[in-house]
């Protein structure tokens, strides 16, 4: 299978940090965390347990220029997500060994949620969650590939869950895989128009991922490389957290439901997302059980498939007419 990236960046240059001792806290950085601000980082620090197993706390802010609320009473669920990628990529470099230049993907995501626990009148508690790593497969001394998976608490209740499988590429072997992408690096990528922010559920135009086609629940991928969030540093591909935030974006559109608040989010990645081509992206809106709708959404490009991700969301009741 070729993966195509979620955790994908790599970070500037920067010392890894040494591997701490057991139950010694480790501060994390925004380099460990592969962002360029402070503000973009949700991991806060960790615990090496045993070899294997590590406690993180986290921080999800109550405003954020991105990972902002989705409505007057709950915190966006994708930063569930966001804040698995990046324990990810710390735990890579800070105990695996992955070296600071190296590239990652994430070849499938796993969140589950309860969005009744993630609430913004609790942000100013910090989130507790517990890291086992898995699968872990060895280059030499450094990493080649491992599951992470997590459980995320606040004030003791679980809020969420989520698993994702990772893998690590050098830099020569990236350059070999990606040199005729690397070179069109400067090239640049027209932004289409894109679709009502209220539509894809967010609140600001610039944050819309989706731009409109002439059918309904089919869109194209809208790519903003100036998005200071979205792609924090340049890249020779669409970044996988675009794609998942598409998902989203699309799940929302198809469904009509505002705010979408998943309480299941899956997602496979089959190879890499290019810049300069079309990625059309589809919906199709399941009804599998009663309360519940189902979203299932495909990113498609050059004839492939991208990714295939499905969305589960509680439908709320219908009000009855007394009339």
């Amino acid at each position: 299978m070729s993966p195509a990236t979620l955790t994908e960046d790599s970070a500037p240059p920067s010392p890894v940090t040494e591997r701490p001792a057991p139950h010694a806290h480790t501060v994390v950085t925004k380099e460990l965390a592969h962002r360029n601000t402070e503000t973009d980082v949700f991991p806060a620090r960790w615990t090496r347990i045993s070899d294997t197993r590590f406690r993180f706390t986290a921080h999800w802010p109550a405003a954020h220029a991105f990972f902002g609320p989705v409505d007057d009473r709950h915190q966006d669920p994708m930063v569930v997500g966001e804040t698995l990628r990046q324990a990810s990529m710390v735990l890579a470099h800070a105990e695996f060994g992955a070296p600071a230049d190296t590239h990652f993907v994430m070849w499938d995501l796993t969140v589950r949620l309860d969005p009744s626990a993630l609430l913004l009148a609790d942000a100013a508690e910090p989130v507790e969650f517990d890291v086992v790593c898995s699968e872990v497969r060895r280059r030499g001394s450094g990493l080649h590939s491992m599951r992470t998976t997590m459980e995320f608490r606040r004030a003791g209740r679980l809020v969420a869950s989520g698993t994702g499988s990772t893998g690590c590429t050098s830099p020569r072997a990236y350059r070999r895989l990606r040199a005729a992408k690397l070179s069109a690096l400067d090239t640049p990528v027209p932004l289409l128009p894109g679709i009502a922010p209220r539509t894809a559920g967010r609140a600001r135009a610039e944050d819309v991922v989706l731009a409109p086609t002439d059918r309904p629940d089919v869109w194209h991928l809208r790519v903003d490389t100036g998005h200071p969030v979205l792609f924090p540093r340049p890249n020779d591909h669409v970044p996988g957290m675009v794609l998942f935030e598409a998902a989203r974006q699309a799940a929302t559109a198809a469904s009509g439901l505002r705010p979408f608040l998943p309480a299941a989010m899956t997602a496979g990645f089959t190879r890499y997302a290019e810049l300069h081509a079309p990625c059309r992206i589809e919906a199709e809106v399941l009804h599998e059980r009663p309360g519940e709708v189902t979203v299932r959404v495909s990113g498609l490009q050059d004839g492939g498939s991208v990714f295939t991700a499905a969305l589960t969301a509680a439908r709320p009741p219908r009000v009855r007419s007394l009339s």
